[in-house]
Order: C-alpha cells, then sequence, then structure tokens
C-alpha cells in the first residue's frame, strides 16, 4: 500500500486562515493524531486529507500520485467518520450499514452488516430504527461502517463521543487490526484513544502568525490566489 502525505498545507475558510505550512506523512500501518485546541484545524485538516475540502495551498500525495490529479479514486480510499452520526432514521441499523456496504461492493451486504453489529457489540439493534437508537448505539453503528465498507484510510473526527469505556476497548481493537494490516488512521480526539506506535500532530504549531494579514493570500484584484 502507499504512504499517504501532505505538503505544505494551507487551509483558508471563508476569510480566516486555519493553519498555513503544514506537512504529515502516514505509511502503512500508521496513525496520526491530531491535537490542538478547539478552532485549530483538525476537523478541517481530516476534510483536507478525505477530499472534502480543497487546500488553499499545498498538496496530498498517495504514493508518488498527486491526489488532485484523480480526486474519485482517492475518495475511494477513504472512510470519513465525522462529527455527525450519518444514519437515515426510517432504515434499521442494518439497512444503514448494508446501503454503504454495497456502496463498497459487498457481495452479500446485510450479512456484512450484521458482522459489522457483532463485532462492535451491537448485534441486538440490527432490526431498530434509526430514530430509536441511542446517542451511543448511533455512535457505534457509525463506528461499525469502517468494518461494512471498508478502505484503506479511515480519517476519525472525535469518534469516541457517546461511547463509553467497554466500546472504545471494541474501537481500539478495530484500529489495532486494521493498522496490522496495512491500514492508515488518522483521528482527532479529545479522549486517550490507544495509538501505539503512531505520530501526534500538533495544530497549534502550524496556526497563522497573529500578525499575519490575510491580504498576503490574495491577489491584487482581491481574489483567492489560486492552490
Amino acid at each position: 500500500m502507499p504512504d499517504f502525505a501532505g505538503f505544505a498545507l494551507t487551509c483558508l475558510r471563508g476569510d480566516r486562515l486555519v493553519f498555513t505550512g503544514l506537512d504529515f506523512h502516514l505509511a502503512p500501518g500508521g496513525a496520526l493524531v491530531l491535537l490542538g485546541p478547539n478552532g485549530s484545524g483538525k476537523s478541517s485538516l481530516l476534510r483536507v486529507m478525505g477530499g472534502l475540502l480543497k487546500p488553499f495551498r499545498g498538496e496530498l500525495r498517495w504514493g508518488d500520485a498527486r491526489v488532485s490529479d484523480d480526486p474519485d479514486a482517492h475518495r475511494a480510499n477513504v472512510q470519513y467518520v465525522g462529527h455527525l452520526d450519518a444514519v437515515k432514521p426510517v432504515l434499521s441499523a442494518a439497512e444503514n450499514l448494508a446501503f454503504w456496504a454495497a456502496m463498497a461492493g459487498a457481495a452479500d451486504p446485510m450479512a456484512r452488516a450484521r458482522q459489522a453489529l457483532d463485532r462492535l457489540g451491537v448485534p441486538h439493534i440490527a432490526d431498530v430504527p434509526g430514530r430509536c437508537l441511542s446517542a451511543g448505539q448511533k455512535r457505534r453503528l457509525n463506528l461499525a461502517r469502517l468494518l461494512a465498507a471498508p478502505a484503506p484510510l479511515w480519517l476519525l473526527d472525535e469518534p469516541t463521543v457517546a461511547l463509553d469505556r467497554a466500546a472504545i476497548a471494541l474501537f481500539e481493537g478495530m484500529i489495532a487490526d486494521h493498522r496490522a494490516a496495512g491500514g492508515m488512521v488518522a483521528l482527532s480526539t479529545h479522549t486517550d484513544i490507544a495509538t501505539p506506535g503512531g505520530t501526534d500532530l500538533h495544530l497549534d504549531r502550524f496556526a497563522p502568525d497573529s500578525g499575519h494579514d490575510d491580504d498576503d493570500f490574495l491577489d491584487e484584484d482581491g481574489e483567492e490566489d489560486a492552490p
């Protein structure tokens, strides 16, 4: 599996420079833990990594290939779990997962869905509609998507919100297995999650200088420079 890396990344959201000059590197089996105060750009960086947000400057590379040359191929390598639980309220938990498994090309999406729920310790919610699930159950359902629709790169934004200690332990086991198989993980968290051998990336170290003028990032016509 190729390495995944970012070089000289700058993120601009609206008129706010979030971070600049940021480099990262993930090798197969690697883990990157994003740290920093609220507003330092952890969520923005995960979205940049996943191709959901275009970097203002800099580039991403998957091996020797530039992600910008084939963004659809890159998205096929990514599973992104964000703050919001992507649960259709009228579908059962298993049906929600089977949808994602089918999108990933599973031969038997429902079987894959039920296996994932078993691994997360919630097989009993398989037939429960999404609207009836608790916050913790919805979070486990979202994390089960990582197994139902596997991808080499997991991008996880505060994945343990609403989880109890037992569920966090199950999740840590998932991460360990994924990395042992050569998968990569980048995550933001305010909770200690076991990622032995992982790398901490402190986003506040890439904050723009307090005296920086955002006009430096505009051309003479007042338009943003092209990334």
